[in-house]
């Protein structure tokens, strides 16, 4: 992939904690949105979006639905791929889902995976990490890494989504999410997700309340 056309590069680690559906619709919305997607999963994040979603093989297809030259994928454990290095320029990365194992590494520092050292090259250059938690309940040990994640420079996003815009479906509640991931990481997308004044003003005129 040539980094130096003007598009975005985020960086996406997917682990094994239970949410590939928020995984999935991340990449799908990132490729779509003609963003490069420069992938890595761990090994539990392999587990996971088979178990979860039936997908053995790490693939565009697989996780898109289409051929897309926009999606690399790294091995976890290459850690000498261009991703642990700062002078690969990103626009941002995201752990999505994110496990407690992976949380306490990021917030420590340790590089013993390239999702990991990833990570820190992302809060050394103090570029977007965005951090989607999806473990409950957290334990205190849980909360101290991720404040001590935030003190850093990144932003904790757990998986927890909004129901003012009265979803009906599974692919709603996924699809709240993964819009507010692409806020913060300043991607363009037609999810809906944003609440507004005229949809209230709508809703109260439907009731008949002023």
């Amino acid at each position: 992939m040539n980094v130096s056309e003007g598009r975005k590069n985020i960086v996406v680690g997917i682990t094994g904690a239970s949410g590939a559906a928020y995984a999935r619709r991340l990449v799908q919305c990132l490729c779509d949105a003609n963003v490069r997607v420069h992938l890595v999963v761990s090994d539990y994040g392999k587990r996971l979006l088979f178990d979860e979603l039936d997908i053995g093989e790490i693939s565009a297809k697989a996780l898109v639905g289409r051929e897309c030259n926009d999606l690399q994928v790294y091995s976890n454990r290459d850690v000498g791929a261009v991703l642990a290095s700062g002078s690969f320029i990103t626009d941002g990365m995201v752990v999505c889902p994110c496990t407690s194992h992976t949380l306490a590494a990021m917030a420590t520092g340790l590089g013993e995976s390239l999702l990991h050292r990833a990570a820190a090259v992302t809060l050394k250059e103090m570029r977007r990490l965005v951090v989607v938690l999806r473990e409950m309940p957290m334990s205190r040990a849980d909360m101290l890494n991720a404040l001590r994640l935030s003190e850093a420079g990144a932003v904790i996003c757990p998986a927890a989504p909004g129901f003012y815009m009265r979803p009906q479906t599974v692919d709603d509640l996924v699809d709240f999410v993964v819009g507010k991931i692409l806020d913060l990481l300043s991607v363009e997308h037609g999810l809906h997700t944003r609440w507004s004044d005229q949809l209230a003003s709508d809703r109260r005129d439907r009731k008949g309340t002023v």
